[in-house]
């Protein structure tokens, strides 16, 4: 018997590509149109941003809670966020909520020691590069972390919330992205990781200069295999 899966959305291109991945390579484990039960609970993305915006970390983590419950109400028996940002938050979130989690930051950390990565460049979010989610998660692994330039990960940040969130992307974006990560391969890092759950619908192994590890996919698996058991 399969557990049933809570997704704590947040942005909906990143949940849908989680959600649709689980969906996709479960046959695979399960047999032929089989996957896990899954829920999904996502407030309006406009109230994270307002808490991001304001830095109340506080606010991120009640409005994680409060998907929390609903999931657990549903039925739902772990969790998963397929939103890197706001895993700033999880420290408030854990010892609160009604569900274990996996966290996606530990998922990929977890992936690029295995695959034997020493030296790993960041993208993502403003929010998300600034802050310690990833790395704490990899220096717990032993990794390093090498974020791009200020100017870098604004113009990043301001494409995925422009672009990237809403589905849309144009060929600069992409473009810009492949810049960033050869300037991240510059200095040294051996990887990337897509940590925004929306970029890895534009990079991937076969467009970047670095391999890349794809926070959407991996928690995504991770969470089937936690789901298996």
């Amino acid at each position: 018997m399969t557990l049933h899966i809570g997704i704590v959305g947040c942005s909906a291109e990143g949940a849908a590509l989680c959600y649709r991945t689980i969906c996709a390579e479960a046959p695979a484990l399960l047999g032929p149109h089989a996957h896990p039960e899954v829920s999904m609970h996502t407030p309006s993305l406009a109230a994270y941003v307002d808490c991001l915006d304001r830095g109340d970390i506080a606010g991120v983590a009640a409005l994680m809670l409060a998907s929390a419950h609903k999931l657990a109400a549903a039925g739902a028996q772990f969790l998963i966020c397929p939103d890197n940002t706001i895993h700033q938050a999880m420290p408030l979130v854990r010892p609160h909520s009604p569900l274990p989690w996996l966290h996606i930051a530990e998922v990929v950390a977890d992936e690029a020691a295995r695959r034997g990565f020493k030296r790993l460049g960041l993208t993502g979010t403003r929010w998300l590069v600034q802050s310690e989610v990833y790395p704490e998660a990899l220096a717990a692994q032993g990794l390093d972390c090498v974020r791009p330039p200020d100017a870098e990960r604004d113009l990043i940040g301001e494409l995925i919330m422009t672009e990237l969130v809403a589905g849309q992307w144009r060929p600069e974006t992409v473009a810009t992205l492949q810049r960033v990560i050869e300037g991240l391969k510059q200095q040294g890092c051996d990887a990337v990781v897509l940590g925004c759950t929306e970029i890895p619908l534009i990079i991937s192994d076969a467009n970047s200069a670095l391999p890349t590890l794809d926070s959407t996919r991996l928690l995504a698996r991770a969470a089937l295999r936690h789901a298996i058991g």
